[in-house]
Parts: C-alpha cells; sequence; structure tokens
C-alpha cells in the first residue's frame, strides 16, 4: 500500500484553493540551489569559478521552474534535480554540511521517484559528484573553505524548510490517498453487494462469465440442440382460490426455493418462473454434450419429484392437501441468447421444442415426468421408461409420442432410499438419504408405537366385530 502511495503522491495535485487549474511546484529544493549557488557566488567574492557553477546551475534551474510549473513530476526533470545537486555538491569538494544538506535533498527526491528508477538516479549522482569533484579540484588547486560565514546555516536552514515542505505534502497526499481509498472500498463493497443482489435475478450461467472477464453484452442469439423441462404444480391453481395470500405466498417460494437449489445442483439454467412452473434448460451455454445434457435434465427432474414428496409430507401437516409436480422434456433445436433491445435484454429461448416441452408438462398427470421420443433416445439406457400413448398437443398437426419416467428406486426394493405409501388415513414417508445417524433409535421407537397403536385398534375392531356378532346371534 506504501508503494502504491509513493507512486501515487509523486502525480500534480491541485491545491485545495477552489482553483482546479492551480497546482503546487513539486521541486522546492531547486530553490535551495539557486539560493546555494549565489551564496557561494558571494562568498568567493564573485570568482569566475564562482560564477559559472552559478550559471550552470540557475540557468537550467529557472528553465525547469517554467517547465514544470504545470506539469506533472517525471523521470528526466528529477534526473536534472539531481544532476544539479550532485553538481553542486562535487563543486564545493564534499564540504561537510553543504553536501549532508544537499544529500539528503538527493535522497528525497529519489525516494519520491518511481522504484524502478531508484538505482538510475543513485548512478547518475554518484557519476556526476566524481566529475564536478575533478573538474573543481583542476580549476582550484586549494582546497575550498565554506565554513566561514552564514552560508553553511542558511543552506542547513533552507534544506531542512524543503524536507518538512515535502513532508507536509507527503503527509497531506497520504491523508487524501487513506481517504480515497476508503471510499473506493466503500464505493467496492457497495457494487458487490447490488451486483450480488442482481445476480439473483439472472442465470449463474449467464452473469458469472460477464463479472469474471467483463465480455460484452449485445442482442446476440444462436441455434442450438437443448434439453427443456417445463414443470407446474397440479392442483395448484384451485388450491389458490381456498388459500389466503400470505399461505400461498409461503408455499409457493418455498416449492421455488428446493426447486432452484436442485436445478443450480445438476448445472441447469434456470430461465424463469412462470407462476407456479418453472423453466429449465441444458445445452448452453455450457453444454456436456446432447446424451449428457439429457441424462442430466432427465437425473434431476427425478429429483424434483423426490423433493415434492418431502414438501408434500410438510404441507399436509398443515392441512395442505394433493400437491403434486407435474413435468415436460424434450431435446431439439431451439434459438438460444440475449434477446431484446439494447437498454432490456433478457437470457431466454425461442422454438418449437419449447412448446413441446410445454405441452407434455400440461399432459401429464400427479408425479409424472413426460419426455418425447428424442430425449428417450438419448436416456432410455439409463432410465426405465413406459410408454404414455400419443397425444394430440395444441400447435402440433401430428400427434406426440410421450414416454413417461419411471422412478428409478420404485424396482430396487430394499435398497431403494426412498419408502413412500400413501392410504386414506395412512401416510408413510421414509428419506432415508436425509437421515442422520442419532435419527434412527427414535425412527424406531415411533414406528413400535404406531404398531402398538394399530395392533390395539385392531383388537378393539375385532372385539367390536365379536360383539356384534353375538348380538346378531342371540337375536336369531
Amino acid at each position: 500500500m506504501t508503494m502504491a502511495f509513493l507512486e501515487t503522491s509523486s502525480a500534480k495535485i491541485p491545491l485545495q484553493d477552489g482553483n482546479s487549474n492551480a497546482y503546487r511546484f513539486d521541486y522546492p529544493e531547486i530553490y535551495v540551489l539557486i539560493l546555494t549557488v549565489i551564496l557561494l557566488a558571494v562568498h568567493f567574492n564573485f570568482s569566475p569559478t564562482s560564477m559559472a557553477l552559478v550559471v550552470i546551475v540557475c540557468l537550467p534551474s529557472l528553465m525547469l521552474l517554467i517547465y514544470n510549473y504545470r506539469r506533472q513530476t517525471s523521470f528526466w526533470t528529477s534526473n536534472i534535480v539531481i544532476i544539479l545537486l550532485s553538481a553542486v555538491i562535487g563543486s564545493i569538494q564534499f564540504c561537510p554540511i553543504i553536501s549532508l544538506s544537499l544529500s539528503a535533498l538527493i535522497g528525497l527526491r529519489v525516494i519520491l521517484s518511481s522504484p524502478e528508477n531508484h538505482l538510475k538516479l543513485i548512478a547518475v549522482s554518484v557519476v556526476t559528484v566524481i566529475v564536478f569533484y575533478y573538474v573543481s579540484v583542476t580549476l582550484s588547486s586549494a582546497q575550498i573553505d565554506c565554513h566561514e560565514g552564514l552560508i553553511t546555516p542558511v543552506i542547513l536552514l533552507t534544506s531542512m524548510l524543503v524536507l518538512l515542505c515535502h513532508f507536509r505534502h507527503v503527509y497531506n497526499d497520504y491523508i487524501n490517498y487513506e481517504a480515497r481509498a476508503q471510499q473506493a472500498v466503500g464505493r467496492l463493497n457497495t457494487m458487490v453487494s447490488v451486483i450480488n443482489k442482481l445476480t439473483r435475478f439472472v442465470p449463474l450461467q449467464v452473469w458469472e462469465p460477464i463479472v469474471k472477464s467483463d465480455s460484452p453484452v449485445n442482442v446476440d442469439n444462436k441455434r442450438a440442440k437443448l434439453t427443456i423441462m417445463f414443470s407446474d404444480i397440479v392442483g395448484f391453481t384451485e388450491l389458490s382460490e381456498s388459500l389466503s395470500a400470505d399461505n400461498l405466498a409461503d408455499i409457493l417460494n418455498t416449492y421455488m426455493h428446493c426447486m432452484t437449489l436442485i436445478a443450480n445442483k445438476h448445472g441447469a439454467v434456470l430461465d424463469k418462473f412462470i407462476g407456479d412452473g418453472m423453466v429449465c434448460f441444458f445445452g448452453e451455454p455450457n453444454s456436456r454434450g446432447p446424451r449428457q445434457d439429457a441424462l442430466d435434465c432427465v437425473a434431476m427432474a427425478i429429483d424434483m419429484r423426490r423433493e415434492m414428496r418431502t414438501l408434500r409430507q410438510k404441507w399436509r401437516l398443515l392441512g395442505f392437501e394433493g400437491l403434486y409436480i407435474r413435468i415436460g422434456i424434450t431435446t431439439g433445436y431451439c434459438h438460444v441468447g440475449n434477446f431484446g433491445s439494447n437498454s432490456r435484454l433478457s437470457y431466454t429461448l425461442i422454438g418449437k421444442e419449447a412448446n413441446l416441452a410445454s405441452r407434455l408438462e400440461a399432459v401429464a398427470g400427479e408425479g409424472e415426468i413426460f419426455i418425447s421420443d428424442s430425449t428417450y433416445d438419448y436416456i432410455s439406457h439409463d432410465y426405465d421408461c413406459e410408454y404414455a400413448g400419443a397425444f394430440q398437443l395444441k400447435g402440433f398437426d401430428k400427434k406426440i409420442n410421450a414416454w413417461q419416467v419411471l422412478d428409478p428406486d420404485k424396482n430396487k426394493g430394499q435398497l431403494s432410499k426412498w419408502v413412500d405409501h400413501t392410504l386414506p388415513g395412512f401416510n408413510l414417508h421414509l428419506n432415508f438419504r436425509d437421515m442422520q445417524d442419532n435419527d434412527y433409535q427414535d425412527i424406531r421407537n415411533r414406528l413400535n408405537l404406531a404398531l402398538a397403536r394399530i395392533e390395539k385398534e385392531e383388537q378393539t375392531i375385532a372385539l367390536e366385530m365379536l360383539e356384534a356378532s353375538k348380538q346378531e346371534n342371540n337375536r336369531h
């Protein structure tokens, strides 16, 4: 974070005076340079060597002041400043106090530069100091004495002021950087929260590529082979007329929640909810092949039918009877993709096969899964199916063959993970997949209690029948 701050702090920052075009000057050490060479010229009575140093330093410094006033710092401007500072250090033959003061300014300028330029600037500084040192020694054989007078304390004081000025600017930049970082984090968290909310309205397979790779979103669709499933709740319309809106919403939301979890588990694209029904499909945007897509869709439908058994038991305890799911599935070519306009898009599918899945679902009975011939050809080797008949479906000229997918657990006998049996006054529903190890004893106790009650009730009925038989014999 510190390196990121130093990189951003080297840019020009507008002064907080209401004028967006006013910028601070980022090289105050140039003022120290000009002051130093002028004081040195005065100290050495304007000797030719000192005047040459004034020209060599002041002319580029003034040009740099004008050039950099409204421009950002750069490697080349920082390089020139360091060369000028190093030239003065070499020219005064390493006068201790002044050299340390100017070296501190060089070190600060190196630190404020980009990390990849540090070694370059240090190398330039060392070379410049050595060159000007030998030039100074050559031109003036005597040792330069700069300890007398006010030159040393003045330069030391001004260097300290420049360092404090830089520290103040860096500290203010750091505070502003922290504030901007906090604002950016807040905006990012808000965006993530909003995206998480919006993604609940869009299928996972649609929004995930957009978020990960920022892929373009346009009106675009293509023809693809899909396996499509339509489902709804049998008897829901009649039930809705006798229930309050709150109970109806609770039942519908519970149903959709459970079915959505199953659809996501199998990798289906949940296209839409239509009242108490839902539309899912496999094959786009991620296909595992037409046969595997069909198998995945049928496996999902079977899991939905099983889950509906569990929901039905819960709803019976609340007094809601007779809620069953029915499902229609077909496989074929449809157009799938983004439909709509540039301002409003919907990822969905259209085509005759989608209508066929809807019609198969409409003719299916309670708890039945109807599939077309095309889907049957793909899944018949893996699932037991029963020919349901040929149906004249709305929108189709010829009769359509339908196959019913049987429950895989139905013929497993003792190996089945489900036990579901219903008689008038009797409901038995066992789901061994959801049972926990510590539940078996409690289930066994409750079944034994139920058996005892059945035996007691059976004995009572037997005694009543025997008593009625005796009374009938006495009459005769």
